[in-house]
């Protein structure tokens, strides 16, 4: 069945409080898509950031952003006032994400709401015995970097550091309060989060979220279970993750992730894998994973090095990983992202796992008909068309800083006489092609430049800011995205009458009435 979804993260909704939560813009949001005749909603990973904000760089693959838990609904459960957090200066951009001012509130608002927070309640014991396999050990993380300072936990003492027995035995007692609240920040995200995916899906809404091949080497994982990497005695990487240098980046890619031990793995049937996809697919309808070739071969660099200009490819665990999966946990939805360096042996993988890949238009205009990412060259339904995604310019951007000889033949593809008309041309390009799913950036919508870039990849800073405001989400635009479904045949397949003829509403109308369902 043909569908669309439209790509926003969580962090990128309209509040009141510097970031998206998962609050009535969420579910007003919901409500747009649905008037819209979108089907499907993708978001990043929900996973905590750490240092440079990046949803790809967790402390944990488990634990859900605290970032993103709604306030309101925790006022109305009496566990917060509105003066505790309503009165404080959250950001001076509405369209900007300042992490800096999160950081310094979020934290204390809840832990206020904590104070009040009755722990024998049944359905928080019943949350935490069901999450034992991760919650404690990444709530006691988390307690011993904030009493660390926030300091990565290569940088505590050695017998912290090291995981030692004694030493962790006596961090659960000394910090047991600090592991109570990290414990119940978990509850109400996964609370918040489950309610919104429950709305989601009665709206006939599918969420594709996404998940990192990589931990960040500062993470739960890598601390407390070193054997799942490839480290040496004193638990320093021996190699690290990146990609190796081509047109784009003379130097590489240096991500300084930690690398895999897959014999480790093997031996271990995959436990661990199969676990996180587990969690993955409850926490999502569909599994975006990141880096999908990493799979099939990785790039080793060795640990020091300052570039990736040193570095070799080694063969990964390939579809037999894949095949545990699936008879482990039966027939997972997943999108393998399959973009960069694709070599027949990667596609083999994808043709043999039998997942959808993935198509970026933007790639398309290399003044090459035969080009992979062309529509007229899908070879298959079965992939993920994207006007772009989160690492790309929006498509306004991207026409303003293309080379002219790309525009040239953008242009004549697409029938444009201006380069100003390109952005449209090239969203129903993507929505008339065969792939079953389209996707696009809500910023392409919206037609925002530059400043409407998510990430930029390989640098630091400015990254993951990027905010919509509730006058966004109008009537008309909505209108607008429905009759491009319409003509390329994506709309649900049981769908109400159009947009004009049912209930006009903005995203701050939505609001009103989803706060009264809550």
């Amino acid at each position: 069945m043909r569908k669309s979804g439209i790509l926003l993260h969580i962090s990128s909704l309209p509040s009141d409080y510097g970031i998206g939560k998962m609050g009535s813009a969420a579910y007003a949001f919901a409500d747009f898509l649905v008037d819209a005749g979108v089907q499907v909603w993708q978001i990043l990973p929900l996973s905590p950031t750490s240092y440079g904000d990046s949803p790809y760089q967790s402390f944990s693959v488990y634990a859900g952003n605290p970032y993103f838990i709604d306030y309101e609904q925790l006022e109305q459960e009496g566990l917060l006032t509105r003066v505790d957090y309503a009165g404080l200066i959250w950001d001076e951009d509405p369209r900007r994400v300042d992490y800096a001012h999160i950081y310094q509130y979020c934290y204390d608002v809840l832990h206020k709401a904590y104070t009040r927070f009755d722990q024998s309640d049944a359905d928080y014991q019943s949350f935490c015995r069901q999450q034992e396999a991760w919650l404690p050990e990444y709530a006691l993380f988390m307690a011993l970097k904030n009493a660390n300072g926030g300091k990565p936990w290569y940088l505590w003492e050695k017998p912290l550091a090291m995981h030692e027995p004694d030493a962790i035995a006596t961090a659960k007692k000394l910090y047991q309060d600090d592991i109570a609240f990290y414990c119940v920040m978990q509850y109400w995200f996964h609370k918040q989060w489950y309610k919104l995916k429950h709305y989601c899906n009665k709206r006939g809404i599918t969420i594709v979220g996404d998940i990192p091949i990589y931990v960040a080497y500062d993470s739960v994982e890598v601390w407390s279970q070193p054997e799942l990497f490839q480290l040496d005695d004193d638990h320093v990487p021996t190699a690290v993750a990146g990609c190796p240098p081509d047109v784009f980046s003379p130097s590489g890619q240096l991500w300084g992730n930690p690398l895999y031990d897959w014999n480790y793995h093997k031996e271990t049937n995959y436990a661990w894998w199969v676990q996180r996809l587990a969690r993955a697919a409850t926490l999502y309808d569909t599994v975006r994973i990141d880096h999908f070739r990493g799979f099939e071969s990785y790039y080793k660099i060795p640990y020091g090095m300052k570039d990736a200009k040193i570095g070799k490819w080694m063969p990964g665990p390939g579809v037999e990983l894949f095949r545990t999966v699936k008879e482990k946990l039966g027939a997972l939805s997943i999108i393998a992202e399959d973009l960069g360096f694709v070599t027949p042996e990667v596609r083999q993988l994808l043709s043999d796992c039998g997942y959808p890949g993935m198509k970026v238009v933007q790639f398309a205009f290399d003044d090459d008909p035969a080009s992979t990412y062309l529509p007229q060259n899908y070879t298959t339904p079965n992939c993920v068309a994207y006007t772009g995604t989160h690492d790309n310019m929006t498509l306004r951007g991207w026409v303003s800083a293309s080379p002219s000889k790309t525009i040239a033949f953008a242009k004549r593809y697409l029938h444009c006489r201006n380069a100003s008309d390109l952005p449209m041309a090239m969203l129903r390009l993507t929505w008339n092609s065969i792939a079953e799913l389209a996707v696009g950036q809500m910023q392409d919508f919206l037609d925002s430049g530059p400043e409407g870039r998510m990430n930029t990849p390989s640098t630091t800073g400015g990254n993951w800011q990027y905010r919509t405001v509730a006058s966004d989400f109008t009537p008309r635009l909505a209108k607008r995205i429905y009759s491009l479904n319409e003509l390329s045949n994506r709309l649900p397949a049981k769908t109400a009458p159009k947009p004009i003829q049912r209930r006009a509403k903005s995203v701050r109308t939505a609001e009103k009435k989803t706060q009264g369902e809550q």
